[in-house]
């Protein structure tokens, strides 16, 4: 992997491929490697660009909180590192909340939307509190709690719950509580939706049980040129449940 240093922390990134500019944003609390089977099948389509986002993987953070607009900072700023102007973004689950927030701070810079697993709309006070709660938790007990039940929650697959629980074990504690806080704080999207000039992909499993799909529904909704691929017997991690699926739905983004 590569590294740049960019808002006082280390981004640590991975390219491969070739093409028209495609970045691949991981979800909480994850790291680039969930897009690697998928990335294999779009190399001859894209120039691939896969961050660990900051906290995650080989990318530091801050003590300092931070929100989703800082994460789509530091997008802009490995962007600029590459000499890339424009770019089409799928990201999963969280990472389709920093590519919102990229698309609200920069929408000269986006020209294609993929969302995974992701949504538009804003925490409820409930599920606001409840990343609050979650984030108490980590800093006094660790991410061991979080990790063994969040795992089965990810997807129903249990060879892919091993993988995915494997990747959890590997982060800082700082980024689960960093990113637990900047998703509780997020802006509504909603609105954002009807300025989308640009493709948009949505890929959503229908046995996701962190975000229902019911949410990409109404993105589609709002955005009625977008693409909906509607998975069955999927959960939260479509990039590794279904990635031939997945990598045909973003070809779209071309």
């Amino acid at each position: 992997m590569e590294t740049l240093i960019v808002n006082d922390i280390t981004l640590a990134f991975e390219r491969r491929g070739q093409g028209k500019p495609l970045v691949l944003l991981h979800g909480y609390p994850l790291d680039h490697s969930i897009w690697h089977e998928t990335a294999s099948l779009l190399e001859n389509d894209f120039s691939l660009i896969l961050p660990d986002l900051r906290g995650f993987g080989k990318s530091t953070t801050v003590d300092a909180p931070y929100a989703m607009d800082d994460f789509a900072a530091d997008l802009a700023g490995l962007l600029d590192h590459l000499g890339i102007q424009k770019t089409a973004i799928a990201g999963h689950s969280m990472g389709g909340y920093v590519a919102l927030a990229f698309v609200n701070r920069y929408p000269e810079r986006v020209s294609g939307l993929g969302l995974v697993a992701s949504q538009a709309m804003a925490d409820s006070q409930e599920k606001k509190e409840g990343r609050y709660k979650a984030a108490a938790e980590i800093a006094e007990k660790g991410t061991q709690g979080v990790v063994e039940s969040m795992a089965a929650k990810l997807t129903p697959d249990e060879k892919i719950q091993g993988s995915v629980r494997e990747i959890m074990k590997k982060q800082n504690p700082a980024a689960f509580i960093g990113a637990l806080k900047a998703m509780a704080e997020r802006i509504d999207a909603t609105s954002l939706l009807a300025t989308f000039d640009f493709p948009v992909t949505l890929v959503h499993g229908d046995r996701d049980d962190l975000i229902p799909i019911d949410r990409a529904r109404e993105v589609k909704a709002a955005v009625p040129h977008a693409h909906l691929l509607e998975l069955k017997g999927a959960g939260h991690m479509p990039m590794m449940e279904a990635p031939q699926q997945i990598a045909e739905a973003l070809r779209l983004l071309r």
